[in-house]
């Protein structure tokens, strides 16, 4: 098996009532009047988009509020996205926040219109009766307050809040940029890998992750560890000194994390950290984001990728409230977290990229952990396949054991 079988095969899978008022006309005696009985409730079809609940009709359609501020920001602010797959994507509630050019598009397929935003946007304040919303119920149910105790809990344990760390720095290559330093790379190397056996552990530890297949939790893992990498990293951002901070404390300013082997990569994972910044993301909620990027059914390859949307819609339902109970005053930050998935993705892919060239730099071998998240391990490979199933996995991988160094002594 590859490396991710080694490691996650050794843990077991765990409205107001109007009052009537009468006002006397003349001096005849009042007869009060019968109150009216209440209007019936306005029932909605489903939002046209995901087959959500519709708050009613937005730019000429029945949507829910969140398809009706996606459509509004991405027609205001002239959003262009791009589909990393076919331009097919599925769009229903739960994969909604996935691909945001399949979702523009099924908003302009479903006669969302750009006109009818614009319009919006430059009438002036009207007296117009405005229909009473009742405010959402922002209470976990006790099923769900346990998934995010369970979530926020394994992410504690396994990453490090940046206020837990004594933080040191080094001089090694501060100044200016080359294009590797190696005593910064070895470092930095060895830091990835020992993150990279944190998610894993991460990842056994969210509620239903093992009861999936072996070859579903490895799909996974290797789909979605450089975006929990990333998304860690960036969370452990400091914007006065522009720095980042490992797990053991080392502090690198933006230009040493160019010379440690990020690259062209760099200003790209700083921009984004600077994104996170006005979010102000708790540990709990950076988990939860953590365990949506991990666990999310439409990875390629996935035996049971039904399953696999099963176990994140709570995750999802759990962010929602949780966000919105934290910041009553800010309905809009859940999904601004959910976006960061995507953009999450388009660092990965960068980062891909950047393997291709990295391997070149660098006089040894890639790491076997940090090969196996990045890239096919064949596209590292001067030897030829053997044909055996065997040899075809890495070396470093046994039944269930580790044998690399770094891992045995992390695990």
């Amino acid at each position: 098996r590859a490396i991710w079988a080694g490691l996650v095969g050794r843990q077991a899978h765990t409205q107001k009532f109007r009052s009537v008022e009468t006002q006397s006309t003349s001096s005849e005696e009042m007869v009060p009047s019968s109150p009216s009985p209440p209007p019936p409730p306005r029932v909605y079809k489903p939002c046209f988009v995901c087959q959500d609940k519709s708050s009613g009709y937005h730019y000429g359609v029945s949507s829910c509020e969140g398809c009706k501020g996606f459509f509004r920001r991405s027609i205001q602010k002239n959003m262009v996205y791009t589909c990393h797959r076919d331009k097919n994507c599925q769009i229903n509630k739960v994969t909604r926040n996935r691909c945001q050019y399949c979702r523009l598009q099924k908003c302009f397929e479903v006669g969302m219109s750009k006109e009818a935003v614009r319009n919006d946007r430059n009438k002036k304040k009207k007296d117009v009766k405005e229909e009473v919303v009742l405010p959402e119920n922002y209470e976990l149910s006790g099923e769900l307050e346990e998934l995010v105790n369970k979530v926020s809990k394994a992410h504690q344990e396994t990453f490090p809040s940046l206020c837990q760390l004594g933080k040191y720095t080094t001089n090694s290559s501060a100044d200016h940029r080359v294009q590797l330093d190696l005593g910064l790379w070895d470092k930095f190397s060895e830091l990835s890998t020992k993150c990279i056996i944190k998610i894993v552990e991460f990842a056994k530890r969210l509620p239903g992750f093992t009861t999936l297949t072996i070859a579903d939790q490895i799909t996974l893992l290797k789909s979605a560890c450089l975006d929990i990498l990333m998304l860690r990293i960036c969370t452990r951002y400091t914007p006065e000194q522009d720095t980042m901070t490992f797990s053991d404390g080392l502090t690198l300013n933006r230009t040493q994390m160019h010379n440690a082997g990020f690259g062209p990569l760099t200003d790209l994972v700083f921009a984004f950290a600077g994104q996170l910044l006005p979010l102000e993301m708790d540990d709990t909620e950076t988990g939860l984001l953590s365990a949506i990027c991990l666990i999310c059914g439409d990875r390629m390859d996935l035996e049971e990728p039904e399953k696999v949307d099963k176990l994140q819609e709570p995750l999802l339902e759990a962010l929602k409230i949780y966000t919105r109970r934290r910041r009553p005053n800010k309905p809009h930050m859940f999904p601004r977290m959910l976006m960061k998935v995507t953009d999450l993705r388009g660092i990965s892919t960068k980062g891909a990229e950047r393997a291709i060239t990295l391997k070149t730099e660098i006089p040894g071998p890639m790491p076997p952990l940090i090969r196996e998240m990045l890239e096919n391990p064949e596209a590292f490979e001067d030897s030829s396949d053997s044909g055996d199933s065997a040899a075809a996995a890495p070396p470093w991988i046994g039944e269930g054991t580790i044998k690399t160094n770094h891992c045995a002594r992390l695990c």
